[in-house]
């Protein structure tokens, strides 16, 4: 500990800036996500995203999710990477409230992955500043959306008001028809929050690889078998980026060969501990063709593609081939695994959501954005001329990424009754046993959900992205939400485990039909709230009767 101290003392740069890193990463989450009064307080930007995340922490505070299953689509194995929600929900069943077990361990998240990239920059160029502002690269994206910006508050003496009081994304592609991805900001780390600490294990596992390939008596068979470990139970942390260790490890076993045997080590235990994990969450219910060229270019030929990239890497696409090309043989063997992933991520598609591929050019960026670094740090060192162009580079490379910044401080809330202020929801807690499934009245945010029950169908797009077949499921979901008879409803019930049912009248679940008058007329209600006209009703006297009657 003395010796921590020491270095400490010696480096007072880097305590300020980590310092500066680990508060910065608290706003980014606590600004995102609070829980006042009871109320879910949610920002805009992250409320579609939270729809999944809170059902899936609430499984486990208030819950019984055990095996897990996806809360919002249970009777299967889980599909979805679930550790980090897992840890969250213990946080809050300990009782620490759910916005400070949420947002301290996704602090710490994104507060390890800024740390991992400043320190794996550092050792591999050997320079503070190379490494201070490939953070600052990463936290401000260099895509091209800034454009975007201009075109609806053209420069002008009001510019700087416009940037701090900027609301909006620039560009949000592909859902908003705009070419440059939604997925550069930092919208990614507030809304998934188990990324940040994924991505920072991946740098970690590459930092120790590159150290051993510099001493490889460092890395003893002990040590491998635990790093095999650790990678091994990354498929219930992050299933992608447990592919994108298997992919590092797969490149570093080619171009380390005096790390072959130690890699292999690696891989063989990862693989030993990660395939019954893969085993349980089992294949995708949805068919896809796995090869899938281009990635989100529409009509991928050759210049298309390169368009794409050009505008969503900006002066990257540029920067950091030139810093490869400067940088020596050591450094750019470093980039080989990134490089990698963009291709892979490229060419094929691992989930039904293509759009999810983000996770794999994310990761690139933060390797391309070592190189562009590097080679700006080089310019910079030359002098005069080379200064002013470096200071043009850095305000092109940072501009779409500060404005998008202020979209996220400004953003709007989103509030929603939660326990214990929501009444269906505190009776669902009270009154139900933990392990039910309910037949919803909604997708988002459900009563049921906030108690930590199953419902049996959240919004399907969550659920269809994650490999489960929404569209049988929304089938059968309005066949007993307007069952032909008492039969059908009672056989699909118990078919599909459903212990309770919601209605909401008017029904806010869309492009669905209810028959009111038949849960009305034969269902036990066992909660009604007259001022929102909802109901949840218990089906087993009816169908109980109903089966006793004819047998």
């Amino acid at each position: 500990m003395g010796d921590l101290f020491k270095r400490l003392r010696q480096n007072p740069f880097e305590v300020f800036l980590f310092v500066g890193l680990f508060v910065f990463s608290g706003f980014l989450m606590f600004k995102t996500f609070q829980h006042p009064g009871g109320n879910l307080r949610i920002a805009a930007k992250a409320w579609s995203d939270f729809a999944a995340t809170i059902p899936l922490v609430r499984s486990f505070s208030l819950g019984a999710n055990f095996p897990p299953e996806y809360p919002i689509f249970p009777g299967f194995p889980i599909k979805y990477h679930f550790v980090f929600f897992f840890l969250v929900g213990i946080l809050e069943k300990l009782g620490i409230p759910l916005d400070w077990a949420l947002n301290s361990l996704s602090t710490l998240s994104f507060f390890a992955l800024t740390v991992a990239i400043y320190f794996l920059a550092k050792e591999v160029f050997k320079k503070r500043v190379v490494a201070l502002l490939s953070v600052v690269l990463f936290l401000f994206n260099g895509s091209w959306s800034f454009v975007e910006f201009f075109k609806s508050h053209p420069l002008g003496a009001n510019t700087l008001r416009d940037i701090v009081t900027n609301v909006e994304f620039s560009s949000f592609g592909p859902y908003d028809g705009k070419v440059v991805s939604a997925f550069w900001n930092l919208n990614i780390f507030t809304n998934q929050r188990h990324l940040g600490i994924a991505y920072a294990a991946f740098l970690i596992l590459v930092l120790i690889i590159y150290q051993s390939s510099r001493n490889p008596k460092n890395l003893t068979v002990f040590k491998s078998f635990l790093l095999g470990i650790a990678i091994g139970i990354f498929p219930f942390i992050h299933s992608a980026v447990f592919g994108m260790a298997g992919i590092a490890l797969l490149v570093f076993f080619l171009i380390y060969p005096s790390l072959r045997l130690k890699i292999f080590i690696m891989g063989a235990v990862a693989l030993t501990l990660a395939i019954p994990q893969i085993l349980y969450m089992g294949p995708s219910q949805v068919e896809f063709s796995y090869f899938h060229p281009g990635y989100l270019v529409l009509n991928p030929t050759l210049k298309n593609f390169a368009n794409y990239w050009v505008l969503n890497l900006g002066l990257t696409a540029l920067l950091a081939p030139l810093g490869f090309l400067f940088s020596d043989k050591t450094q750019r063997k470093l980039f080989v695994p990134f490089v990698m992933l963009f291709v892979i991520g490229n060419l094929f598609q691992f989930t039904p959501d293509m759009p999810t591929n983000h996770k794999f050019f994310n990761l690139f960026l933060i390797g391309a954005n070592f190189f562009t670094a590097d080679l700006l740090v080089r310019m910079w060192e030359r002098g005069f001329p080379f200064k002013l162009v470096v200071s043009i580079f850095i305000l092109f490379l940072t501009l779409s990424g500060v404005i998008d910044f202020f979209s996220i401080a400004n953003d709007r809330y989103v509030e929603i009754l939660d326990i214990p202020v929501n009444p269906a929801a505190m009776f669902v807690l009270e009154k139900t046993p933990t392990d039910s499934i309910i037949l919803p009245s909604s997708f988002l945010y459900d009563p049921a959900s906030l108690a930590g029950r199953k419902i049996y169908l959240g919004w399907p797009y969550f659920s269809w992205g994650a490999g489960y077949d929404t569209t049988a499921r929304a089938g059968l979901m309005q066949r007993m939400l307007t069952p032909k008879d008492p039969a059908t409803f009672c056989s699909l019930i118990a078919k599909e485990n459903i212990d309770f049912v919601e209605i909401q009248r008017p029904t806010l679940l869309p492009d669905t039909v209810v028959d009111y008058s038949f849960f009305e007329d034969n269902l036990h209600r066992v909660y009604f709230d007259p001022t929102t006209n909802f109901s949840i009703y218990d089906p087993v006297p009816f169908c109980s009767k109903l089966r006793d009657k004819f047998y």
